[in-house]
């Protein structure tokens, strides 16, 4: 018998939507033993006329029961989340372990300092030119859509939202979860260091793996081969 994909329940990362994960699903290789599940953000797609987020615990109590119905009949199943993802991830693990739904096993965080720790310097309020350039610096690329006026024009409010949303977050509880959790890194983030994906370790009771994979704090946009093998070997 063939083994079934481990499924896996993947959030955004700040102006990103479903369809960077949607991708992830044609790709054949190792990661076919990971069933990638996107999750798609209101503001963003074909929820663009939907208003984003702006609250991380709120949207967390949201996406809940949409997960909830994502894996109906799914045995086991893992989270995953990058960057502001990360968070989003943390806290619907929480909501989902709170209501009691079975099958969530893991927890997979990636490009995030611990869920208390955010970063001093802050994109939130700038101009936009000043906030693409500082959302620039922090996450080390540009998304070409933003030499765009036309694009950009559409994509600011719901990557500004993402920005406060991450920003402003504070946990919802700092108790540990009874869930395993791993946190992952690119090796060269000039963001995130080590240490910071470490600080991961205090939110679980129940096992905690730091996995480093090349690239820096974007190393996923790289393609999702080494990511998901990582996933998949445990």
């Amino acid at each position: 018998m063939v083994p079934q994909p481990f499924p896996l329940v993947c959030l955004p990362f700040a102006g990103s939507g479903a369809g960077f994960y949607r991708a992830w699903q044609e790709m054949a290789g190792p990661q076919q033993s990971v069933g990638v599940i996107p999750v798609q953000l209101p503001g963003r797609e074909e929820l663009f006329l939907e208003a984003p987020f702006t609250d991380a615990i709120e949207a967390a109590a949201l996406l809940a029961p949409r997960i909830v119905e994502l894996t109906s009949g799914v045995p086991d199943f893992g989270i995953f989340g990058h960057s502001l993802g990360a968070v989003l991830s943390y806290e619907i693990a929480r909501e989902l372990l709170r209501i009691g739904h079975p099958g969530l096993r893991h927890l997979y965080v990636s490009g995030s300092p611990g869920p208390g720790n955010g970063r001093d310097a802050r994109a939130t309020g700038l101009r936009d030119d000043e906030f693409i350039a500082r959302v620039q610096e922090f996450a080390g690329y540009r998304h070409a859509a933003f030499d765009d006026p036309d694009l950009r024009e559409l994509l600011l409010p719901s990557l500004r939202a993402d920005v406060a949303m991450h920003e402003n977050y504070k946990p919802s509880s700092d108790e540990p979860l009874d869930l395993p959790v791993t946190a992952l890194r690119g090796a060269d983030d000039a963001l995130v260091t080590r240490e910071h994906a470490r600080q991961w370790s205090a939110t679980t009771s129940a096992g905690f793996r730091y996995i480093e994979l090349p690239g820096g704090h974007m190393y996923l946009s790289d393609g999702p081969g080494a990511l998901l093998s990582a996933i998949a070997t445990g």
